[in-house]
């Protein structure tokens, strides 16, 4: 009889641990089911921009980002639908044609060799990457001066307002 018992023991032992396998899977089962995943959505990409939506004329004023010079420099920036007739114009009378292209959500402006607005005598080349925020043009220039040695490059920020 002892016998009988030992074999029922041993038996119920592997169905009661055979039964609690499976509660450990259903249970592991059921928690990766139910997991939320706290992955926050990708960003979505920010819309291209065409040069239609910057088409006017817009006044522009650009401040260094640092150095003793600290004062503005305003121009008018003429902006076409197309890559043909951009250019700036400065109070002067200095009107510089710029190459055009589009990246993305920005338009970059390169602007041909002219007398410098800022520093006398100096000749300049300007490269302009605007982005369009809350409908006005931001951006950034890096103007490059010819034969300037350590002082050659000058960082400008600038915002422009489109001109009625």
């Amino acid at each position: 009889m002892q016998r009988i018992t030992r074999i029922a023991l041993a038996s119920s032992t592997v169905l009661f641990l055979a039964g609690c396998a499976k509660s450990d899977e259903a249970a592991k089962d059921t928690a990766a089911a139910m997991a939320v995943d706290t992955t926050p959505p990708a960003a979505a990409a920010p819309a291209a921009l065409s040069l239609a939506d910057v088409a006017g004329k817009w006044q522009v004023r650009a401040t260094p980002e640092s150095g003793k010079d600290t004062s503005a420099t305003d121009y008018v920036l003429t902006a076409t639908a197309d890559t043909a007739g951009w250019r700036l114009d400065f109070p002067s009378g200095v009107k510089v044609p710029l190459t055009v292209s589009v990246a993305g959500d920005s338009v970059v402006l390169e602007s041909a060799t002219f007398p410098s607005q800022r520093r006398k005598g100096a000749k300049v080349t300007t490269e302009t990457v605007y982005r369009l925020q809350d409908g006005k043009l931001v951006g950034r220039t890096t103007a490059r001066y010819a034969n300037a040695g350590a002082d050659s490059v000058l960082q400008l920020r600038n915002e422009g307002t489109k001109l009625p």
